[in-house]
């Protein structure tokens, strides 16, 4: 195998023998050939809803950290295979990162397909809504097809950063199915503690599973709490209004296998963000939609115009013991752009008198490396009149730190818009911000990035930036290893692309306006 999509690949060049995700080389094997299968479907068919669907679909199913079933992804390549019309394939994809021999054509058509990644992501959790934008769907195939062509880095370039206008619409999309579905988020108070009662925990960020299951479950006797990127669900007004939707319990993907053992209870992926499943809460955990692993047992989508069955995950619930408490106190989010264009007249008067001189981007995923320790540290380390802005499971990071308010504002120091799409929103302030100053570049705000990113969909995130304009965007804890030199070169010649470096000298740059 070779995999170097996600920022902990082994030795920051390239998974060889086993994911660090923990994917087998026969799983990465079986997701290559499905990767090689798409592509030809976009070569040999016209995009269509339902067909754009499909794809969709199942190259989100190729993402770090959803589905680790052979099996399953095989039999999806074999339904996507018959639907590849033979005669109109001149010859087949070639399968695998390394058969494309020019290091930056290659970095170039994986930055590519790793943001379609991100793209699809999102534009799955939008149709699961009844959301479609035919035009993605349009540049989806658009896209895969150009990635199996002979080519050059010129030639690539524009359809890479076109990725990040797509990117855009995606996360507006979702926005929208989001919000017209359970209301705009609004400020709320998650509490951190548990119950006394049999718990389900939701991770992941698919919102209609979600509700399924919490409308379910209502009258079962047991609490639902949220883990990870399913946080945001507390924010939005059609969610929360159920009152056994209790808390929020544990952090980021990443320390889930400790947080699940400790659960006790039931517990839900609804998307990506699992991690190899270990025996002493096997039998208690349940995965739907993209999401798949050997021996778990898996929800089925649902049927036309029907809704998923969760009668056994509730049912197993019950059987359960009660979570065990891991902490106390509560988190407070939901500063989507509908909260914070409300709070836009304070903002702007809390710059204008100085008492906020900043605002620095800390969006992005989190992970277990010990170099993340960076975001914390910076966010310790930040001025007392300095806002964050944050979206995606990289708040866990700092988001329980009690960093306070802007003095004699009410305004929080940490402005959680959501989840990783939620990046869309803080984009949003930003351009909210430049209107208000009547600035013509959006460079000029009082703005710093530090974003650390994991997997596709943080990728899709970075080229949705810069489409939208912003440079000097700030990434870590690595550069992705993807990235060759030449196109790295490149990025960091329109647009300044930096890698973090100590919170010190990161903090220095940032106060002389980088």
């Amino acid at each position: 195998m070779f995999c170097f999509q996600c920022q902990e690949t082994v030795g920051g060049k390239g998974c060889e023998r086993a994911g660090v995700c923990g994917k087998s080389s026969a799983v990465a094997d079986a997701q290559d050939r499905l990767i090689a299968t798409l592509k030809e479907i976009a070569l040999t068919r016209e995009p269509s809803i339902e067909l754009g669907r499909f794809v969709a679909s199942a190259l989100f199913t190729t993402i770090t950290n959803a589905n680790f079933d052979e099996k399953v992804l095989n039999a999806l390549n074999a339904k996507a295979s018959a639907l590849v019309p033979r005669a109109k394939l001149e010859k087949p994809a070639s399968i695998g990162v390394l058969a494309e021999m020019n290091e930056d054509v290659r970095s170039l058509k994986e930055l590519l397909i790793y943001g379609l990644k991100g793209i699809c992501a999102y534009a799955e959790h939008a149709a699961a809504l009844g959301y479609d934008d035919e035009s993605i769907y349009e540049f989806l195939f658009k896209a895969l097809a150009a990635t199996t062509r002979e080519t050059t880095v010129d030639a690539m370039l524009p359809i890479v950063l076109e990725c990040g206008a797509v990117a855009v619409s995606a996360m507006q999309l979702l926005d929208k199915a989001n919000t017209e579905t359970y209301g705009a988020p609004q400020i709320t108070k998650v509490k951190l503690g548990v119950g006394t009662r049999p718990g389900i925990l939701l991770s992941g960020h698919d919102l209609r599973d979600f509700q399924e299951l919490l409308e379910q479950s209502k009258d079962a006797g047991v609490d639902v709490y949220t883990h990870s990127e399913g946080l945001p669900a507390h924010y939005y007004p059609k969610l929360k209004a159920y009152p056994h939707l209790y808390g929020n319990y544990g952090g980021a993907w990443y320390a889930q296998q400790k947080e699940f053992a400790s659960f006790n209870g039931a517990i839900l992926m609804t998307t990506n963000c699992l991690t190899p499943v270990r025996d002493e809460y096997k039998d208690r955990i349940f995965t739907t939609g993209p999401v798949r692993y050997p021996g778990v047992e898996h929800i089925a989508d649902r049927p036309e115009g029907g809704v998923k069955d969760f009668s056994a995950v509730i049912k197993r619930a019950k059987s359960c013991q009660p979570p065990t408490p891991l902490e106390e106190g509560e988190l407070v989010g939901g500063f989507a752009h509908e909260q914070v264009f409300a709070l836009a007249d304070a903002v702007v008067d809390a710059i204008k008198s100085g008492q906020i001189k900043r605002f620095v981007v800390m969006a992005g995923c989190d992970g277990r490396q010990k170099a993340r320790d960076y975001y914390a540290e910076l966010a310790k380390k930040l001025p007392k009149d300095w806002v964050i802005l944050t979206a995606g499971c990289a708040k866990y990071r700092y988001n329980k730190l009690n960093l306070g308010e802007i003095e004699g504002t009410g305004i929080p120091r940490v402005l959680d818009a959501g989840q990783c799409n939620d990046s869309y929103s803080l984009a949003l302030t930003a351009f909210k911000l430049k209107e208000a100053f009547a600035l013509k570049d959006i460079n000029d705000l009082p703005l710093s990035f530090a974003i650390g990113w994991y997997e596709q969909k943080a990728v899709a995130v970075l080229l949705a930036l810069l489409h939208l304009g912003f440079k000097n965007v700030r990434l870590g804890p690595t550069l992705p290893a993807f990235l060759s030199p030449n196109v790295l070169k490149v990025l960091i010649e329109n647009f300044n692309i930096m890698l973090t470096s100590d919170p010190e000298s990161d903090l220095t740059a940032m106060k002389s306006g980088l």
